[in-house]
């Protein structure tokens, strides 16, 4: 069930809570404000999806309270990949590449995420065009992070996978 509320906790929390994340460092108060100002706040349940793999994409979230998991589906089966909490962000891939999901993320405990879409980054860009840039290029490094560590994981497992051959 898709849930979304107004901002309850005060800006100046959620601004704090933005600039202690990568995507959102060196991005100044009035760029914060201006976008919590548009976004809106998605809960969950325990048990439900933010997304499943494999939707259309238009948003990314910042999870706010809660436990989140991210899932990947092989032949019939979800799998684990990462588990998400408050301060965390995720679905921003999909406003990378303008994809379909790659992941399912469902909700472990409640949860409360701000969603930034791709119109709120599109405005973005229109008001502080400099300060957009910012925030892809952070964005990007994050995604870069998670695939580096991703790479090394997967070098890892053939590596071992090989050595008990």
């Amino acid at each position: 069930m898709r849930r979304a509320t107004s901002q309850t906790r005060p800006t100046s929390e959620r601004i704090r809570l933005l600039q202690s994340m990568a995507a959102f460092g060196g991005l100044n108060d009035a760029t914060l404000e201006y976008l919590l100002g548009l976004t809106h706040v998605v809960q969950r349940q325990k048990g439900e999806y933010f997304y499943h793999e494999g939707e259309p994409a238009q948003s990314m979230f910042v999870l706010e309270s809660g436990k989140v998991a991210m899932y990947k589906r092989w032949e019939g089966r979800d799998y684990r990949i990462h588990s998400l909490e408050r301060g965390e962000s995720f679905g921003q891939v999909a406003l990378i590449d303008l994809g379909p999901r790659n992941t399912s993320t469902l909700a472990l405990t409640g949860s409360s995420a701000i969603e930034l879409t791709s119109r709120h980054l599109h405005d973005l860009y229109r008001k502080f065009p400099d300060q957009y840039l910012v925030l892809y290029i952070n964005m990007a490094r994050d995604v870069c992070r998670r695939l580096r560590a991703a790479d090394q994981r997967a070098f890892e497992m053939r590596v071992k996978d090989s050595d008990d051959s």
